[in-house]
């Protein structure tokens, strides 16, 4: 199982700080272009939240791939594959 480092952690604190803003704006019935650009800036940072998990997680799961006498292509395969599925 993989544990998080307080860096994610702190990421995904901020994106939910970001998106109880956003509901406040809409409660607030902020103008919508203010509204898209906070969204927009949340999709960025989740963006961002999701590469560093995977590239955190690269690295041990070629490792165990590797240890347990797996192909270590499939480790990296899996990883583009979780890139991809996130767009």
């Amino acid at each position: 199982m993989k544990t998080y480092n307080r860096d994610v952690k702190n990421r995904l604190s901020r994106i939910e700080g970001q998106v109880r803003g956003v509901m406040k704006m809409v409660a607030e019935e902020k103008d919508c272009r203010e509204v898209v650009t906070q969204l927009s800036a949340i999709r960025s940072a989740v963006d961002r939240s999701i590469g560093l998990i995977v590239a955190q997680n690269l690295e041990s799961c070629i490792r165990d791939a590797h240890e347990s006498g797996q192909n270590t292509d499939d480790a990296i395969q899996e990883a583009v594959n979780m890139l991809v599925k996130s767009r």
